[in-house]
């Protein structure tokens, strides 16, 4: 069956940066939310309107799910999204629509200013929401946001996500997905 990793975390939290990493260190297919949506957004556009781009998130996510139900019954995969908060039925149903029986979670957290600022300062596709629009309410998120739990779960301090050490992440991936993972 398939396995996947679950990259999560409020948006600014180092899981790209994350995602990328262990998808070539393992190396296996990165999906993102992100790639998929700024497509999205390219070809139906989008005013700033903050439901139509979580209705393009979900539908991005449905995207991720009905690729991986194509990748072959042994594939392992990296998926880079915010999971966002609970209920966390629409994550399982699309696991197990895509055929995989075994996920693992890695949860990117640091401090509330620090996402805030890393939000501010980066260039964003012009489908997502301002640093104007969304910097008080990320600031709430990264407070209060925690991992899905409905697998094995190692959280990662990102804080500063350039110096993390990949390696003991991925020996935790191997021993949780399996001794037959790359």
């Amino acid at each position: 069956m398939k396995r996947v990793v679950l990259v999560n975390g409020v948006p600014a939290s180092g899981k790209t940066t994350v995602a990328r990493a262990v998808s070539e260190s393992l190396g296996v297919p990165l999906l993102t939310l992100d790639t998929i949506k700024e497509q999205l957004f390219d070809e139906l556009g989008s005013d700033g309107d903050r439901e139509f781009g979580r209705a393009l998130g979900r539908a991005s996510l449905r995207a991720i799910w009905a690729l991986i139900a194509d990748f072959p019954p042994d594939a392992l995969v990296v998926v880079d999204a915010w999971f966002r908060l609970p209920p966390h039925d629409a994550v399982l149903g699309g696991l197990r629509a895509a055929g995989c029986d075994r996920w693992v979670e890695l949860w990117c957290y640091a401090p509330a200013d620090l996402l805030a600022q890393r939000y501010a300062g980066r260039e964003r596709h012009a489908g997502h929401p301002s640093a104007e629009a969304y910097v008080a309410e990320l600031m709430d998120l990264a407070r209060t946001a925690k991992p899905m739990a409905i697998g094995p779960c190692l959280k990662l301090d990102t804080s500063d996500v350039g110096s993390l050490d990949i390696g003991p992440v991925v020996s935790w991936i191997r021993a949780n997905l399996g001794t037959e993972c790359r």
